[in-house]
């Protein structure tokens, strides 16, 4: 069987001399990329992409286990070494490299952030480094948001000057004037920051930061882990996108995931034989984790929208409570109006929301009563759970940064970061809520 599939495909893809090259096949996933920026609904671009059956024609795709390919003739072999032969035409090597499970995820992934094509890998921050790694070498230069995921900030402040000589100079991305002349033409590589920032919810001007870096010949890479489907960067002008498909995406908090979403030639320069940082670094997808998350994307939408709407509605209520809550969705949030303008129509401003509490202690005070007093929700980090998680960023998944970065950042001491759940009925949890912060009386 494999033998005829040579001989009909013998001609079809010309060698890219990068040995493992990746190449969608001309479906609606690559037209969608033409069309207006930010006016493709994510589920649609979902809808139209290629489907995908299972070997006996199921429904679910099937999990593909195997680590190594059989070829009938060895000629065929060393074709597929020189990139005559790859996985687009479904010839594969090793799952290393390909696997056409993880790649039918990564069709979703393109799909899903409307870009040519995507590569999932076994993490986040494996995405994160990879990309990174990828664009910029050894003594190069980044420019990145002050306020970002603790372990993406200690990667460029630490890990990546020790180990490559790969500096990054942080800045307000509200400050365009400050990221403007922080970006060297000619020395620095990438502009990085998060659409929705973690934790302080600041949101990015995608188009005008995108806009600022090209005339620099700088690459946009954003981390749009917080705001999936509402949230397009890649339409609205960046070049990469990653995710942290443990959240979101995920949904279960049973997963560790990451993708990385862009051009077909980016990934096929990460697949490199000799240079590429997804080749040569293995940060490989396991076909199992791949087909339990192909099977949540397609409702990834319509948990988006009840994240969503949670979070407002609670944000609405703590507010009149007189509280000190930060959401993107509340008017009074400085980017407000930025938000709605570059969001996708009908998923909200995000499921996640920041209760100011002053002081750790406070924080944890509050916290303990929502936990282990009226059960509405759990302390513990990550976020897009179907349970309300809660933590305070500052002591917990921002530790990384030091006390003048976290002011910098905008870190308070007492910032608690809740990713809204969806369990229970609305005003079942709000009881709970508001039975918890009716205890602390020196808040309310």
């Amino acid at each position: 069987m494999i033998t005829d599939q040579v001989k009909a495909h013998d001609t079809s893809l010309p060698c890219k001399n990068n040995n493992f090259s990746y190449d969608t096949k001309p479906t609606s996933i690559t037209r969608l990329t033409s069309w207006p920026m930010g006016k493709v609904d994510p589920a649609a671009a979902l809808a139209m992409a290629r489907p995908e059956f299972g070997e006996h024609g199921g429904v679910n795709l099937s999990i593909e286990n195997s680590i190594t390919f059989t070829v009938m003739e060895a000629e065929t072999m060393r074709r597929m070494f020189e990139g005559e032969l790859g996985p687009e035409r479904d010839f594969f090597i090793y799952s290393r490299h390909f696997n056409p499970t993880v790649m039918a995820l990564s069709r979703q992934m393109a799909a899903l952030e409307g870009t040519e094509a995507a590569y999932c890998t076994s993490s986040g921050m494996a995405a994160v480094s990879s990309v990174l790694l990828q664009l910029v070498s050894s003594g190069g230069h980044i420019v990145a948001s002050r306020t970002l995921y603790g372990g993406t900030h200690a990667l460029l402040s630490h890990f990546l000057p020790r180990v490559s000589k790969i500096t990054t100079t942080f800045v307000d991305v509200r400050n365009h004037e400050m990221v403007r002349d922080a970006m060297v033409e000619g020395k620095t590589k990438v502009l990085y920051f998060e659409t929705v920032a973690n934790p302080t919810l600041t949101v990015a001007n995608i188009p005008e930061l995108s806009r600022m870096a090209h005339e620099k010949g700088v690459t946009v890479v954003v981390d749009n882990t917080f705001s999936p489907m509402i949230i397009s960067p890649a339409r609205l002008g960046a070049d990469v996108v990653v995710h942290s498909c443990s959240k979101f995406i995920s949904g279960g908090a049973d997963i560790i995931a990451g993708a990385v979403c862009g051009s077909k030639d980016l990934v096929n320069s990460m697949m490199d034989l000799h240079q590429g940082t997804l080749m040569l670094l293995g940060p490989t997808m396991n076909a199992k984790v791949a087909s339990e998350l192909s099977q949540r994307i397609p409702h990834l939408g319509l948990r988006m929208k009840e994240h969503s709407n949670r979070a407002l509605v609670f944000a609405q209520r703590m507010k009149n409570l007189g509280l000190k809550v930060i959401y993107p969705g509340l008017n009074d949030h400085p980017d407000h109006q930025l938000l709605g303008s570059i969001a996708n129509k009908d998923y909200g401003y995000g499921g996640v929301l920041c209760i100011d509490m002053g002081t750790e202690e406070r924080a944890n005070r509050l916290m303990n009563l929502l936990q282990n007093h009226t059960h509405f929700g759990l302390m513990a980090v990550s976020l897009g759970f179907f349970e309300t998680l809660m933590s305070c960023s500052g002591s917990s998944t921002s530790s990384e940064l030091n006390g003048e970065e976290k002011e910098l950042a905008g870190i308070s001491p007492g910032l608690i970061r809740m990713s809204v759940g969806y369990v229970g009925t609305l005003e079942q949890k709000w009881s709970q809520l508001e039975k918890a912060l009716l205890k602390m009386k020196d808040v309310v």
